[in-house]
């Protein structure tokens, strides 16, 4: 499914299912310190029903899984959603998918103890959204929003390859991350009290391959450059990596998490 969005790389298109299966590859790359965390903080473990969106292929659910909660994942790309279901099935998970756009969720209202945004709050329409979050949510029920990117200004492989990206997609609106709280949307406050943040620093490894997938099955590559743009893309990186990169190497990322909590009536 094609997106434009004028707040997101400009209004450039982009469709995450011509880059799913790179996706299901090379983007499962969260350490166990970021789902450990979650847990701690009494999130999707046992006994709570939880809904991910924006989920993709099912990486926070089928990571989480452990920790015994029930999860449904919904996105707005039919072959994420394949994917998800494809890796799920693998490993005897029991996660229920649907390929729907938040903005038009369905289930009944105080369903959920807990619904996740990892790596995509952004995209929604807040307007629409939130409130109808809010009405998924059981009472006391948490909103997790969680992030985490490259720091290309401290991180040398990132910060070529980043720049690299950008020569190819110079709209792309992913660079240039820093430290920084999640940002909320004043209409949240209107259903939701922040109940928490945290940003840490995380070192991600990767193989020269991993990270040239990882690199590619980001927005600004894989999900909107053409055939032949991609080819030259593809051939200019694997060129980058094999100047700067050792082929084992760890990336410097920050992790961000922002929990809301349901406002009574």
């Amino acid at each position: 499914m094609e997106i434009r969005d004028k707040r997101i790389d400009d209004g450039t298109a982009f469709d995450w299912g011509r880059t799913s299966e790179e996706y299901a590859r090379y983007r499962d790359i969260y350490p166990d310190e970021f789902y450990k965390k979650i847990a701690d903080r009494g999130l999707c473990i046992n006994g709570q029903k939880v809904l991910d969106l924006g989920t993709g292929t099912g990486v926070l659910p089928r990571n989480m899984y452990k920790y015994g909660a029930e999860w449904f994942g919904t996105d707005i790309s039919p072959e994420q959603i394949e994917q998800a279901k494809i890796l799920a099935s693998a490993s005897n998970m029991r996660i229920g998918f649907q390929a729907v756009p938040t903005e038009q969720l369905d289930f009944t209202g105080e369903t959920f103890d807990v619904i996740t945004a990892c790596q995509c709050f952004w995209y929604f329409d807040h307007e629409k959204v939130i409130p109808k979050l809010a009405d998924l949510l059981k009472t006391d029920g948490k909103l997790l929003i969680l992030y985490m990117a490259w720091l290309p200004y401290e991180d040398k492989i990132a910060g070529a390859s980043e720049e690299l990206v950008l020569k190819y997609s110079p709209k792309w609106s992913g660079a240039g991350e820093t430290r920084h709280p999640i940002w909320i949307p004043d209409i949240a406050y209107d259903y939701f009290e922040l109940e928490d943040h945290e940003e840490y620093d995380l070192m991600v490894p990767f193989t020269k391959e991993s990270w040239h997938g990882r690199m590619r099955a980001c927005r600004g590559v894989g999900a909107s450059l053409s055939e032949t743009e991609l080819a030259r893309w593809d051939k200019e990186h694997r060129e980058l990596l094999d100047r700067i990169a050792p082929e084992q190497f760890e990336v410097l990322h920050y992790a961000a998490s922002a929990v809301l909590r349901k406002r009574e009536k």
